[in-house]
């Protein structure tokens, strides 16, 4: 089956937990033809292979409204569906929308991979809204990574029977082990900070990491933030301005092993998300599979379903500093509340394993495609 994977952005120009879902399931080993069309984060277009997968990235003058201004895209997606079995559309990519409208062939399969809503951008929902809902009429499955994100879209109710609720998943084994030289680090940055947080996430509003600066007045630790975004000054100038700076660090983008060295090496992982453009935080299961206690949010997604409250960490108000400030502290100070966490965690994480999610979207792959021969086939009886 040749399957296109389509979104606004993929690795290299970015990690993160859209990107790492397409890439675990692009480098399936499941028979399929796997290939990714995206568009650049600014620049040029590339054709590229990333661990094998091709990689058809269109030029982008930038982004607006976290979209990339990207004109080759809608063209290049209907011409490449022409030739693929299966379109499977990461959503939200309001562009990919408004291809699929344009002109997706009617023999070919449709799966919306519903990631997320479009939050905090009021005029391009209301501007896609109308192409969206007829996206999931067309779609022949609808994949969401927990029930919350059914029961709590409008867009995705009146859809439920096509909805298939497939947690991620990853490869737990590589997030549980650390070889040799990165256990060294991992144990010379323990002792320099042994009160240590970190967290993994695009410097973005609703990732809420200006809560969690703010928090860390009241937490005698240090933080460390990996990721890169537009909010980077801002944040810096916050920790400066609450007098936190020397213990709020900015790593920016790290590769895979420092990340792992990280996680390896701090007590606590914290993910203070605000809003539910957070669906799921695969990084907390991979924090997990280290051994790290989460302190998440109760968003009305699956976010608090990942690390449960009082099991895997402590789960507090979205937004709330002083919340936030009581939990970290609770398990910094607390080492047996600690090590019951990090023992649940990686019991927990284990059940997120990467061969699990790829077999379910293997059959999900199999019944969005014999949907679809089955709708062709009415449609020509039809008419």
């Amino acid at each position: 089956m040749r399957i296109l994977h389509a979104y606004k952005i993929y690795r290299p120009d970015i990690e993160g937990g859209i990107p790492a879902v397409m890439s675990s399931l692009a480098e399936a080993d499941d028979g399929n033809q796997h290939s990714i069309l995206c568009a650049r984060r600014s620049g040029v277009a590339r054709k590229l292979t990333v661990d094998g997968v091709p990689v058809d990235a269109v030029s982008s003058l930038g982004t607006l409204f976290s979209t990339p201004l990207a004109p080759a895209y809608i063209p290049q997606l209907i011409s490449r569906a022409r030739t693929s079995d299966l379109v499977i559309h990461h959503a939200p990519m309001p562009l990919t929308d408004a291809a699929i409208v344009a002109g997706l062939p009617p023999g070919v399969a449709l799966i919306v991979y519903w990631h997320a809503e479009i939050v905090g951008f009021a005029l391009l929902r209301d501007l896609v809204s109308p192409l969206l809902r007829r996206v999931l009429e067309r779609a022949d499955r609808i994949v969401v990574s927990g029930q919350p994100m059914i029961d709590h879209s409008d867009f995705l109710r009146p859809h439920a029977h096509k909805c298939a609720v497939v947690p991620y998943g990853l490869d737990f084994e590589d997030w549980r082990q650390i070889d040799e030289r990165d256990r060294i680090e991992a144990e010379n940055i323990r002792r320099s900070k042994p009160r240590h947080i970190v967290s993994v996430g695009r410097l973005v509003g609703y990732k809420g990491y200006d809560v969690l600066t703010r928090a860390m007045r009241s937490v005698d630790a240090d933080l460390t933030i990996v990721g890169e975004g537009v909010l980077h000054d801002e944040l810096r100038q916050l920790a400066s301005t609450l007098e936190v700076a020397d213990r709020v660090h900015f790593a920016g983008r790290l590769p895979r092993n420092e990340i792992k060295q990280l996680f390896h090496a701090a007590q606590v992982y914290a993910f203070p998300s605000v809003t539910v453009a957070e669906a799921f935080g695969i990084v907390q299961i991979e924090a997990m599979a280290s051994g790290l206690p989460i302190v998440n949010t109760d968003l009305a997604s699956t976010v608090p379903e990942v690390a449960r409250h009082d099991i895997e960490g402590l789960t507090v108000p979205p937004g709330d500093v002083d919340a936030l400030a009581g939990a970290l502290n609770r398990i910094l100070d607390d080492a047996d509340l600690r090590d019951r966490f990090s023992t649940a965690a990686v019991r927990r994480a284990a059940e997120f394993d990467q061969s699990i999610f790829r077999a379910r979207m293997a059959d999900i792959y199999e019944d969005a495609t014999r949907s679809r021969k089955t709708a062709v086939l009415n449609q020509r009886r039809g008419s």
